[in-house]
C-alpha cells in the first residue's frame, strides 16, 4: 500500500498495527471494533492537524477570521465525512480490507457527537464544513457536553428520556485537550470600585474552562479549521471547605445540553452555560489578538464573531466588560470595537425563542455584565429619544423592561449586522417582529437564506444517487452545486425511480431491524422529521392518517384506488413540553391500530422511529418520496430538512413558509404540492377564527377528533388525549383544523401523482436539478461577501 498519508514514514497498515499494539498491548486480531475505530480516528485526526499550520499562518498574514459561537453543533458521525474530505476514504478502506477489517463495520461503532439537538446545531455544522471547504478560516465555539440532548425511548407509546453519554463508549477520537488554553470564568460576587477608581468583581466563584479542539476539515483543499469545545472544571485555588458541592455545581455546567429550565435553578444553570462558553471563547480570542498585535484597537479588522441565535448574545456585555475592566478602554472606544466585531443571526419569530432573562437572575449570577447591560440600555434609550423616536417604539426596543433582559434586543443593538435565515422570515422580521429596529437601524437587517452541506447530505449519505450524478455530469457539482442544473439535459430521469427504490429497500431493512415494523419499499414513503413542536403541526399529519384509516375502513372504492403509503415520523420533544409528548403518544397509538389491522396495513403503515438523530436522518432522507413541511405559514424561520429532502429527490408537501417559499420559486409549482393559508391569510383569520366551526362542519375531521376521547384507542385512557382536544377546539393557535381540508386534498393529489412513475421521476428531477441554491457554500459565500469580509487561504 502506498504512503497516502503525509504524517507517517511507514505505510498506513504498518502504522495502524503499531498503534493498536502500543495502545492496547495486544495484537490486532484481539482488539474490538471500538478499539480499532479509536486508533483509526486518532490517525485521521493527526493527518488533518497538519493543515492547522496553514490556518495559523493567516494571523501572521493579517487575514480576517470568523468565530462562530453557537450553543449547538450537531455534527453527527465524523469518520466517513473526514475520510472523504481528506480524499483518503478509498485507500483507507482498501488498506483495512487487507487486514481483514471492514471499514463499514468500524463506522457503525461511532456515536453521534452529543453536541446538538435540532436545526440550529445542524446548520452550524453545515456552516463549518462550507467555511473550510471554500478555503476560509472560521472556527466554532461551543460547550463540550458530557451528555447529549437525551436518548429517546418509547414506553407505552410515550417518550421517555434517558441519558446520552456519547463520550463513554468510544471516547472522542477527534478531540485534542488543550490545557494551556485554560480560561477562568467568574460567576456571582459583587462589584466594587478599586483603588484605581475602576469597577472590580470580588468574592466571585471561579470556574475553569478547559479547551478541547476538534478538526473541521475542508473538502479536498488542505484547510482544517477547528471546533473549540469548553469543559467546566473546578478551579484548584478554591478552598477545600465545601469543595464537593462546588465541584458538583461546576461539573453541571458542561454536563448536559439544554438542562430543564422550568425551575429557577434550571434557569440559572442555562444562563451559566451561555455565559461560560461565551466568556471562555472570547477570552481566548482576545488573548490571541493581544499576542499577535499588542493591543485590541483593530480587533474588528482581524476578527468577526457571529452570534448564532440569542444563546451567546451575552457576548455584547462580555466584550464591553473585557475591554473596559481588563484592558482599560474608555466606554466609547469599547463600544466602537464591540459594535464593529459582533454580528447576530436571528432564527425565529416565536416569542419563546426570543430569549429573555429575569433581572434578578442576571444581576445575581453576572453582576458586572448586568451593570453594563443597564448602561447600554440607558444610553440606547437616550439615543432614541434624541432621534425623536416615538415613546411607543422606545418602549418596544428597550433592552431591559418589565423586570427582564431582552437578549435579542441586546444582540441587535450591539452588532453591526443582524440577519434572518430565509426571505420570508427576514421580511416578517422587518415588517413585524423587529419593525422599530429595522426603521431605526437602516440597512442593518439583512437576509442570508440557510442551506445544507450537500457533501454530507447528498455525496456521503446517498451514494447511489451521487454516483449516478457524477456519471452523468462529472464531479464538478461536489464543489459547485449549481452544476446540478446540467442534469436537466441528461436521461438520469430514467434512473431516479430505481435509485429511490434501492434506498427505500435499505431503509425498510433498517426499520425492521430497529423498530420491528415491516414496511413495503413499493409504498410511498411519506416522512416528517424535525423537532416536535405544535407549530410544525405533526398533529395535522396524524389527524390525516386517522382520516385515511377511517375512510379506508368504510369506503371500498377509496380503498381500491388508494396507493399504499407509509408514514414515517422522527422527532424528539423537549422533556418539559407536555403537549408535544402527547402528540408522540397519539402517533404511536395510531401506529398500533393501523399496523395491526389486517386490511388497512396492506394499504398503510405508520412508524415513529426511536431516538431520531443525524445518523438516522442519513438513512431516512435518501429514501423519502414525500417531504412533510407543513408548519403554519409565518412560523418556520427557514428549515433545512426541507432542503436536504428536496436535494435527494423528495417532493415537498408544504405551506408557503420558511424556505418552502424559495423552494417553490426554484422548482416551480408543478414540482411541489403547496397547501394552506399564506402569512397574510393567517393574520386575517386570527381576527375571527372559531375552530369549532371546522370541527362541526367537516365530518371527517369530527370523527377523527371524537376518536381521541371516545375509547377508540385501547392503549390509552379517555383522558390521555383530552389536552389535544382541548387545544384544537379551544383556540387551535396553529390553525390545524382550518388548514386540514386543504392538506387532505394536497395529500390526495400526491397519492394520485405517485401512480404515474414517469411523472414522479420528472418531479424528482425538477427538485434535484434546482437544489443548487440551497448549498451552504452559497450561504457562507453570502456571509463572507456581505458581513464577514474574509480572505481565502486556499
Amino acid at each position: 500500500m502506498d504512503k497516502f498519508m503525509r504524517r507517517y514514514k511507514d505505510d498506513f497498515k504498518d502504522e495502524f498495527i503499531k498503534r493498536i499494539e502500543k495502545t492496547y498491548s495486544r495484537s490486532i486480531e484481539y482488539t474490538s471494533d471500538v478499539e480499532k475505530y479509536s486508533v483509526l480516528g486518532e490517525m485521521i485526526r493527526e493527518e488533518a492537524m497538519l493543515d492547522w499550520k496553514q490556518v495559523k499562518r493567516t494571523v501572521k498574514e493579517n487575514k480576517k477570521q470568523v468565530y462562530y459561537f453557537s450553543m449547538e453543533f450537531l455534527l453527527g458521525r465524523m469518520m466517513l465525512n473526514n475520510l472523504i474530505n481528506l480524499n483518503i476514504y478509498q485507500p483507507v478502506k482498501d488498506a483495512l480490507s487487507e487486514l481483514d477489517i471492514d471499514l463499514n463495520e468500524l463506522l457503525e461503532v461511532e456515536n453521534d457527537a452529543g453536541l446538538g439537538n435540532g436545526g440550529l446545531g445542524r446548520l452550524a455544522a453545515c456552516f463549518m464544513d462550507s467555511i473550510a471547504s471554500l478555503g476560509y478560516v472560521g472556527h466554532g465555539n461551543c460547550i463540550r457536553y458530557n451528555y447529549g440532548f437525551f436518548k429517546q425511548k418509547f414506553e407505552n407509546g410515550y417518550q421517555v428520556e434517558y441519558p446520552q453519554p456519547w463520550l463513554l463508549n468510544t471516547s472522542n477520537a477527534w478531540e485534542v485537550r488543550k490545557p494551556n488554553d485554560r480560561v477562568t470564568v467568574k460567576f456571582g460576587g459583587e462589584v466594587i470600585t478599586n483603588e484605581e477608581g475602576r469597577p472590580e468583581l470580588v468574592n466571585y466563584t471561579p470556574v475553569d474552562a478547559v479547551a478541547y479542539d476538534m478538526p473541521l476539515i475542508g473538502y479536498h483543499n488542505n484547510v482544517t479549521n477547528k471546533l473549540r469545545l469548553w469543559s467546566a472544571e473546578p478551579n484548584m485555588e478554591v478552598s477545600y471547605d465545601g469543595f464537593q458541592k462546588y465541584e458538583a455545581e461546576v461539573r453541571d455546567i458542561s454536563n448536559v445540553l439544554y438542562p430543564d429550565d422550568s425551575t429557577r435553578e434550571g434557569k440559572i444553570l442555562r444562563l451559566k452555560q451561555q455565559y461560560f462558553f461565551s466568556a471562555a471563547g472570547l477570552a481566548y480570542i482576545l488573548r490571541k489578538e493581544l499576542s499577535h498585535y499588542g493591543n485590541l484597537d483593530n480587533l474588528h479588522k482581524h476578527v468577526v464573531i457571529q452570534i448564532n441565535d440569542t444563546h451567546p448574545s451575552i457576548l455584547v456585555a462580555e466584550l464591553m466588560r473585557s475591554l473596559i475592566d481588563e484592558y482599560h478602554y474608555f466606554w466609547d472606544q469599547a463600544w466602537s470595537i464591540t459594535t464593529q466585531t459582533l454580528a447576530y443571526t436571528n432564527h425565529t419569530i416565536l416569542a419563546e425563542a426570543l430569549e429573555t432573562w429575569e433581572e434578578s437572575i442576571m444581576s445575581e449570577l453576572l453582576p458586572r455584565n448586568y451593570q453594563i447591560i443597564q448602561e447600554i440600555n440607558n444610553k440606547f434609550i437616550y439615543e432614541l429619544q434624541q432621534s425623536k423616536v416615538s415613546e411607543e417604539d422606545i418602549e418596544t426596543m428597550k433592552i431591559i423592561k418589565n423586570g427582564r433582559v431582552h437578549m435579542a434586543h441586546l444582540a441587535i443593538v450591539g452588532s453591526f449586522s443582524v440577519n434572518g435565515v430565509a426571505a420570508l422570515h427576514t421580511e416578517i422580521l422587518k415588517a413585524d417582529t423587529l419593525l422599530p429596529f429595522h426603521n431605526y437601524f437602516k440597512g442593518k437587517l439583512n437576509n442570508k437564506t440557510n442551506g445544507v452541506t450537500h457533501r454530507r447530505w447528498l455525496l456521503n449519505c446517498n451514494e447511489p444517487l451521487s454516483n449516478k450524478i457524477t456519471e452523468k455530469i462529472g464531479d464538478g457539482w461536489i464543489k459547485d452545486l449549481d452544476k446540478l442544473e446540467l442534469l436537466k439535459d441528461t436521461d438520469i430521469e430514467n434512473d431516479l425511480n430505481k435509485i429511490k427504490k434501492q434506498n427505500k429497500r435499505a431503509l425498510a431493512a433498517h426499520i425492521l431491524e430497529k423498530e420491528g415494523i415491516k414496511i413495503s419499499p413499493d409504498s410511498i414513503f411519506d416522512i416528517q422529521i424535525k423537532r416536535l413542536h405544535a407549530y410544525k403541526r405533526q398533529l395535522m399529519n396524524a389527524f390525516h392518517i386517522m382520516y385515511l384509516y377511517n375512510r379506508l375502513s368504510t369506503d371500498h372504492e377509496f380503498y381500491t384506488n388508494f396507493y399504499p403509503q407509509t408514514f414515517i415520523f422522527g422527532a424528539k420533544a423537549a422533556p418539559s413540553y407536555v403537549f408535544a409528548k402527547k402528540v408522540i403518544k397519539y402517533v404511536n397509538s395510531i401506529a398500533n391500530i393501523v399496523n395491526n389491522d389486517p386490511l388497512i396495513s396492506k394499504k398503510m403503515k405508520v412508524v415513529f422511529v426511536e431516538n431520531y438523530n443525524v445518523t438516522y436522518a442519513e438513512k431516512l432522507i435518501p429514501a423519502c418520496d414525500v417531504s412533510e413541511q407543513i408548519s403554519l405559514a409565518g412560523k418556520e424561520a427557514s428549515g433545512t430538512g426541507n432542503m436536504k429532502l428536496q436535494m435527494n429527490g423528495a417532493i415537498t408537501i408544504g405551506t408557503m413558509d420558511g424556505a418552502n417559499v424559495e423552494i417553490h420559486d426554484l422548482v416551480g409549482s408543478e414540482n411541489i404540492e403547496i397547501f394552506g393559508m399564506t402569512v397574510d391569510e393567517v393574520a386575517e383569520a386570527r381576527k375571527s377564527y372559531n375552530p369549532k366551526e371546522y370541527y362541526e362542519s367537516n365530518p371527517y375531521l369530527k370523527e377523527v377528533i371524537d376518536q381521541l376521547t371516545n375509547g377508540f384507542f385501547k392503549d390509552a385512557t379517555k383522558d390521555d388525549f383530552l389536552p389535544i382536544v382541548e387545544d384544537v377546539l379551544g383556540h387551535d393557535e396553529y390553525f390545524v383544523l382550518k388548514d386540514f381540508e386543504s392538506y387532505r386534498i394536497a395529500q390526495e393529489n400526491i397519492n394520485n401523482k405517485f401512480k404515474d412513475r414517469q411523472l414522479w421521476a420528472k418531479m424528482a428531477l425538477g427538485n434535484i436539478a434546482n437544489s443548487g441554491f440551497f448549498s451552504t457554500d452559497r450561504t457562507i459565500q453570502n456571509y463572507i461577501d456581505d458581513i464577514w469580509k474574509l480572505d481565502k487561504i486556499a
